[in-house]
């Protein structure tokens, strides 16, 4: 090597010092530019919020990443502890996965958003997942919740209807088959996906009957193997044995999934409300979409379904620009920003006020809202990430022939314990 190559080489390694020497906080340097990672599933949402603020700061830029479930979750602590995270960013409620709460906080990446002008008004059944030693860490977005959402065209066209029972939902799959649908399509390529299904039958085959199961967990008196998480996963395989899902869901995204949906060869898919507004893009604004709770048995009253507060947004600790990023926080946290995100999320306002309009697709979750008969996300109440991964792990598992139902409620406990 020359020794204008060598020197050369020098010049771009001294200069690669200096740029991470000065990305010790987040890698913002233009104050009026703000760096802000989101999880795909929330693009509607978040882009209407950031149109909202750009205008009613004129100069201000809001630069958005968006990135899916896992891969998000696996970059973020890494960008935070290299200095090179955003400024603004998603965090899961609570606890349960890599880029939640409980994980982030003790390390330090998390504004205390204590004193903000939002963190009085977010409801108290919300903090504990919000908030950590009393203090609040996350600005909640949306309430949201997982069932069935289907295009009423599709259910019309296979003449059925809404099942409430157990035997209802297997009755559909038969019918959507006759029809040369599936009735839920089914994306378990996207290991996030795997999910879903369980705990939509969860919310009622444990929950119902058992509602302080997951204090039990934590109590160490109640284990998975020993629940009805075993009715639930063999519920999910006999959905499977129906045909009632995609005839690959191990070869199925979760994006192919919205447009099995969206195009009608699927009548609906078992997810989170804020996809409502993906689907919807997708098959066009006029298609009318309903969204119902997952049944597990044959008792309408004992069903339940999922809901808690999804979205959430955290301030990196040490932004490089701080006081844009709080900024950002306030306008999400205030009744304008709260009603943009929901509104074009397809999702309830995490923090309520009364100038809000559901999108009627909602109906059924705001009606189990008010009857008192959701029960959280899983996840956001356990001790470890691991339990989630290894769900996700597992389900794959059990689709693929490779693990049966003992087995994963055997794998989930054993996950649960782990330190």
């Amino acid at each position: 090597m020359s020794s204008s190559s060598r020197a050369l080489v020098a010049a771009i390694a001294t200069t690669a010092l200096l740029l991470s020497a000065c990305g010790s906080g987040s890698s913002t340097s233009d104050p009026n530019t703000l760096k802000v990672a989101a999880n795909a599933t929330d693009r509607a949402s978040m882009d209407a919020v950031v149109a909202a603020f750009e205008q009613e700061n004129p100069g201000v830029t809001v630069n958005v990443t968006y990135a899916d479930t896992d891969q998000l979750q696996s970059t973020l602590r890494t960008q935070l502890s290299s200095g090179t995270g955003p400024d603004v960013f998603t965090v899961w409620p609570g606890n349960g996965n890599p880029g939640a709460l409980q994980v982030l906080q003790p390390a330090g990446y998390l504004a205390d958003l204590s004193g903000r002008s939002f963190a009085a008004n977010v409801p108290a059944g919300a903090r504990p997942v919000t908030q950590t030693g009393g203090k609040t860490y996350l600005v909640p977005a949306n309430y949201s919740g997982i069932g069935l959402i289907y295009t009423q065209k599709a259910m019309t066209e296979i003449g059925g209807q809404e099942p409430k029972t157990w035997d209802e939902l297997i009755a559909l799959c038969g019918k959507a088959r006759a029809k040369g649908k599936v009735l839920l399509s089914l994306g378990n390529q996207t290991p996030w996906v795997t999910q879903l299904v369980t705990y939509a039958l969860v919310a009622t085959t444990t929950y119902a009957d058992d509602p302080e199961f997951a204090q039990k967990m934590s109590d160490g008196k109640a284990k998975f193997a020993d629940s009805g998480w075993k009715t639930a996963l063999e519920k999910y395989l006999e959905l499977q044995n129906a045909q009632c899902f995609s005839d690959q869901p191990l070869g199925t995204s979760y994006e192919t999934s919205l447009k099995d949906v969206a195009q009608g060869r699927a009548v609906g898919v078992v997810q989170v409300a804020s996809s409502l507004a993906a689907v919807r893009k997708e098959a066009g604004e006029g298609t009318e979409l309903r969204m119902a709770a997952l049944p597990a048995g044959n008792d309408p009253a004992k069903t339940r379904m999922p809901g808690a507060v999804s979205g959430a947004y955290g301030v990196n600790a040490k932004s490089g620009n701080a006081d844009l990023a709080l900024k950002f926080a306030d306008f999400l946290g205030s009744e304008n920003g709260q009603n943009l995100y929901n509104e074009k999320g397809g999702t309830l306002p995490a923090i309520p006020n009364a100038s809000f309009q559901a999108d009627p697709a909602l109906v059924a979750l705001d009606q189990h809202l008010r009857n008192g008969t959701t029960v959280p996300f899983m996840d956001q109440l356990w001790p470890n990430p691991k339990v989630q991964q290894e769900h996700f792990n597992q389900v794959q598992k059990l689709f693929s022939g490779s693990a049966e139902v003992g087995d994963v409620l055997s794998a989930l406990d054993k996950a649960y314990a782990a330190k």
